[in-house]
């Protein structure tokens, strides 16, 4: 998920913070995200793909998510 993630911010010119202050998810989440720690929330997954938009699914090729 983060890859897809990282290639939006670097199509668009963006920080993670950027998307975090406008979306309202911390930066730890989505550091964590990053590293593997967790994976995200249909909810925030949303939110991140609603900020761009594109449809949840081009986060999610393998349909890791968790409810």
């Amino acid at each position: 998920m983060y890859s897809r993630f990282a290639e939006l911010l670097q199509e668009r010119k963006l920080t993670a913070y950027r998307v975090a202050q406008a979306t309202n998810i911390s930066t730890s989440t989505l550091s964590d995200w990053k590293r593997g720690r967790s994976i995200p929330k249909v909810d925030k997954l949303q939110k991140i793909a609603d900020f761009f938009g594109v449809p949840v699914t081009f986060f999610i090729p393998d349909g890791t998510v968790d409810d």
